[in-house]
């Protein structure tokens, strides 16, 4: 399989480093190319038990090569409605196509899922978004919502892998802390990290988690980490200096890792700008 070298990766954030947030754009893999086979995504909507009250959207992408009786490598994405988008920042579905049918990146089913809202009681009134307390929360009820809800409904339909080697968790913001916060706390169902301009600031506590990891026994996890420098610094906190201290945390235990640091802001453009050798990266030895 084919991948970018640790060295190589790192040297493409580097390349931005003068590029304006607006500079950052999808490559050549996020447009879709003739002769790689299409898969195909569904939209379906899932009311929590977990979460009660809520009700979200979410999407399934099934790539041209799964095989039902081979478990597929599993994705998860946080706020998937902006992965999945055709013209979005990242692309997601196109960028699986052209890896997959690449060698670059195994046979992956990609779970896109947006934040529960809570429908308003009256005609007239706004949903009540629970986007907040489902990613910033420092605890287990995220994980448990994909193992005993989200998992299992796509199981009916598709085999995914029960191997935590061969799921991996990805998000924006609040959705990138989110997404650590799940492998944390399951590690036994989810090892392979991707954060993008990750919440690591004192929204709901997760501030704390470069001094956690440093004194907890070491977990098998993965973890990919991207920010800018001009991104958030506000009453809670300074996003690049929590993201940095999270690097420097996952340094001193002796994680795998990588930060790559650009120069945008809060948004997702560079990280859909790297996001096809950040797949190259997280599973760089899937088999």
């Amino acid at each position: 399989m084919k991948f970018a070298p640790f060295a190589a990766l790192l040297l493409l954030g580097s390349a931005f480093l003068h590029a304006a947030d607006e500079d950052y754009k999808p490559g050549p893999e996020a447009e879709k190319k003739e002769g790689v086979p299409e898969g195909k995504v569904t939209q379906h909507q899932w009311t929590s038990k977990i979460f009660p009250g809520t009700v979200r959207d979410y999407w399934i992408y099934v790539p041209a090569q799964y095989k039902k009786d081979t478990p597929a490598n599993v994705m998860v994405f946080q706020d998937g409605g902006g992965f999945v988008r055709e013209k979005g920042a990242f692309r997601a579905p196109t960028v699986f196509d052209n890896l997959i049918h690449a060698g670059d990146i195994p046979v992956t089913i990609g779970i896109f899922i947006n934040p529960g809202v809570v429908p308003s009681a009256k005609e007239g009134q706004q949903s009540r978004k629970n986007r907040s307390f489902e990613y910033d929360t420092l605890s287990d009820q995220y994980a448990r919502f994909l193992l005993e809800e989200i998992l299992p409904e796509v199981s009916k339909s598709y085999s995914l892998t029960d191997d935590p080697e061969k799921r991996a968790i990805c998000g924006n913001s609040s959705g990138g802390i989110c997404a650590f916060t799940v492998a944390w706390e399951r590690p036994d169902a989810f090892r392979k990290v991707v954060s993008h301009i990750g919440s690591f600031t004192n929204i709901r506590g997760g501030h704390v988690y470069p001094a956690v990891i440093r004194k907890a026994d070491k977990k098998p996890l993965r973890v990919f980490l991207q920010e800018g420098e001009n991104d958030l610094d506000n009453l809670h906190g300074n996003w690049p200096l929590a993201n940095k201290q999270m690097a420097e945390s996952l340094k001193f235990a002796g994680y795998d890792y990588t930060l790559v640091m650009g120069t945008g802001r809060h948004s997702g453009r560079h990280g859909g700008a790297i996001f096809p050798d950040t797949l190259r990266w997280i599973w760089r030895d899937a088999k």
